[in-house]
C-alpha cells in the first residue's frame, strides 16, 4: 500500500509539473524553434539545436509559470483552470514561484550561450507575456494583440540562433507566426467564451462571440496565408520558398480559411473547434514544409 501510495504521489508532482510548466504547448514552442533554426542554419550543429531546445523549453516554462501565479485566484473560478496546481493546492505560490524563476535563469543562460540576439528576444518573451499580456487579458480584448509577440517569438528565435542576425527572414518568420495567433486564440476564445467568462478574461475582439469577430477571424486568416506565400516571390533574402510548396501552403491556408469562413456561417462553438484544430494543423505542417523545401532544394542543385 505505502509503494502505491508513493508511486501516485510521484506521479502527481510530475503531472503538475508538466501542467505549471504547460509541456505540451512549450513542446510546439520548441518545435517552432528548430524549424526556425533549420531554415536558417547553412550547417546544422547538435549543439545549438539541443541548447535552443532546452532554452526555448525553459523560457516558456517559465512564462506559463508566471502566469499561472498570476492568475491563481482566477484560474480557480473557471472549469478549464480550477485543477491546475495552485488552485487546486497541489503545488504553493513559492514552489511556483522557484520553478519560474530557475527557468527564467536556465532559459535566459542557455539561449545566451548561442549568442546575445537570441537570449535578449527570450527574455523580451518572458517579459511580454507575464507582465503586458497576462494583466491585459482581464482589461482589454487588445491582450490578444500583445500576446502575439511574444506567441510569434519562437520561429524567428530559431533562425537568430543560426544566424546571429536580425533581418527580413526572421521577421517574415515572426509575421507569419504572429497573424497566425488571432484566428487561432479567438477560436479557443469562441468555444472557452463562457468559461472565461467567468475569469473576466477579455478575448474576443469585439467582446463577444458576434458577426465581427467571425469576420476579423476571417480577415486575419487569409492574412496569415498571404505572410506565409510571399516567401515564394524571392523578396525575402535567404527565406525562400518553392514553387511547389507555394502550392501545398497555399492548400493548408485554403483549408484554414474554409473553416474561418464556416465560423461565420454556423457561429458555433463546434465551428470555433474545428478552426482551431485546423490552426494548430496549419502552423505545424507550414514549419515542416518550409524545411523540407528548403532540404530538398540543396539536395537537387
Amino acid at each position: 500500500m505505502a509503494v502505491i501510495e508513493t508511486s501516485i504521489k510521484q506521479h502527481s508532482i510530475v503531472s503538475d509539473f508538466k501542467e505549471i510548466t504547460k509541456m505540451g504547448l512549450s513542446l510546439s514552442v520548441v518545435f517552432s524553434s528548430i524549424a526556425g533554426y533549420l531554415l536558417g542554419a547553412e550547417t546544422v550543429s547538435a549543439k545549438t539545436l539541443i541548447f535552443l531546445a532546452l532554452g526555448g523549453y525553459f523560457m516558456v516554462g517559465a512564462s506559463n509559470a508566471f502566469n499561472q501565479i498570476i492568475e491563481k485566484d482566477l484560474d480557480a473560478l473557471m472549469d478549464r483552470t480550477k485543477n491546475r496546481p495552485i488552485p487546486a493546492g497541489r503545488m504553493s505560490v513559492n514552489t511556483a514561484f522557484l520553478i519560474a524563476a530557475i527557468f527564467t535563469v536556465l532559459g535566459i543562460g542557455i539561449l545566451y550561450t548561442i549568442n546575445p540576439q537570441t537570449a535578449m528576444f527570450g527574455a523580451i518573451s518572458i517579459f511580454l507575456y507575464t507582465s503586458v499580456y497576462t494583466p491585459l487579458k482581464t482589461k482589454t480584448p487588445l491582450s490578444v494583440f500583445v500576446g502575439a509577440i511574444p506567441g510569434a517569438i519562437p520561429f524567428m528565435l530559431g533562425w537568430v540562433a543560426a544566424t546571429n542576425d536580425f533581418g527580413i527572414e526572421p521577421g517574415t518568420l515572426f509575421a507569419i507566426q504572429f497573424f497566425w495567433q488571432f484566428p487561432h486564440f479567438w477560436a479557443i476564445g469562441w468555444f472557452l467564451y463562457d468559461d472565461y467568462k467567468k475569469g473576466g478574461f477579455y478575448m474576443m475582439p469585439t467582446g463577444k462571440r458576434d458577426r465581427g469577430t467571425a469576420v476579423q477571424t476571417i480577415m486575419y486568416t487569409i492574412w496569415t496565408v498571404i505572410m506565409s506565400l510571399i516567401p515564394v516571390f524571392g523578396f525575402t533574402g535567404k527565406l525562400y520558398l518553392s514553387p511547389i510548396a507555394a502550392v501545398v501552403v497555399g492548400l493548408l491556408g485554403f483549408v484554414m480559411i474554409y473553416y474561418a469562413f464556416k465560423l461565420f456561417k454556423n457561429m458555433t462553438s463546434h465551428a470555433a473547434k474545428q478552426l482551431m484544430l485546423a490552426s494548430v494543423l496549419y502552423i505545424t505542417l507550414l514549419q515542416v514544409v518550409y524545411v523540407a523545401d528548403k532540404f530538398l532544394r540543396h539536395l537537387w542543385i
